[in-house]
């Protein structure tokens, strides 16, 4: 079993690292959150006052924190994590950030000795605590090789995307597909709600015919049409309209720095922009679906 540290007991980093421990590692955690940091614990990890303490023996160092300037501050700042960490380490960043810093965090490390691959994730919060996210990783074969085992116990599907960054673009992609996906599903929904279709009726039509997608299966944005999904409980829960926004935000940093078109990516942060901006941002992203309502 490995020793590894977890910097990070958010809504997502918490139980990926109790799924680490329950697994058998040694887990030492590190959060600004005593609560957070109390609540793992309690599932058999270890803590230490300082970060640095928790990473200096670790083979693994796990960090899952909420912007690229949290990871380079915990990492490369004069006081960071990179005076500390082993020579020979590797450091798992699942934070979801612009690959730029990814890129530039793992050059830094590697010039310190320290192996580096960004992994961020897909899955959300039930995701992280089933142990069946996606990652999406970006660094040499080497360490992604090395990594996969850990990787494993917190997520069912573990993909090698490219170099340093290539994970971050990966996860650019997907969100910026899946935002589309939410909204398109919420409109087609309302056209049939305003038109006399009962929702349920027209969600079981589309599922089973070309129009079939997560959005609509899995998530479905519509109260009353699917138990155990944030639409069914006011849309508490889940991933925040907050969240959705920032990852648009990198998704068209990206398209900006590779002179791709994504119309309807910016078309899709523009109404998350407009729905966070009217006092939803704590809502799940699927409560876009009231977007179309309004526009009656």
């Amino acid at each position: 079993m490995a020793n590894i540290a977890f910097i990070g007991l958010g809504n997502m980093g918490g139980p990926m690292a109790i799924n680490l421990v329950k697994a058998g590692h040694q887990v030492c955690v590190f959060d600004l959150s005593e609560q957070a940091v109390a609540h793992v614990v309690e599932q058999g990890a270890t803590t230490q006052s300082q970060a640095s303490d928790c990473v200096k023996d670790a083979e693994f160092i796990i960090t899952m924190l909420p912007a690229g300037k949290h990871v380079e501050a915990v990492l490369l700042s004069e006081n960071g994590l990179i005076n500390h960490i082993a020579k020979g380490a590797l450091v798992i960043d699942s934070s979801t950030i612009d690959s730029a810093t990814s890129i530039n965090v793992g050059t830094v490390l590697l010039e310190q000795g320290i192996n580096f691959i960004d992994a961020p994730v897909s899955g959300g919060v039930g995701g992280a605590t089933a142990g069946t996210l996606s990652f999406m990783v970006g660094g040499n074969e080497a360490d992604f090789s090395r990594a996969k085992p850990v990787l494993d116990v917190m997520g069912k599907n573990v993909f090698h995307a490219g170099d340093h960054g290539a994970g971050q673009v990966a996860k650019a992609c997907n969100n910026m597909l899946l935002s589309v996906l939410m909204l398109a599903t919420s409109e087609a929904l309302q056209l049939g709600i305003s038109n006399g279709l009962d929702p349920s009726v027209l969600s079981d039509i589309m599922s089973k015919s070309s129009g079939s997608n997560w959005t609509l299966d899995v998530y479905n944005p519509c109260p009353g049409v699917m138990e155990n999904v944030p639409s069914s409980n006011d849309y508490q829960g889940g991933f925040m309209v907050d969240l959705m926004a920032k990852d648009l935000g990198l998704a068209m940093d990206t398209a900006l720095k590779s002179h791709s078109s994504t119309p309807m990516g910016a078309l899709a942060r523009s109404l998350y922009a407009m729905h966070a901006a009217n006092g939803n941002g704590a809502k799940d992203f699927s409560s876009a679906f009231n977007l179309f309502n309004q526009a009656k």
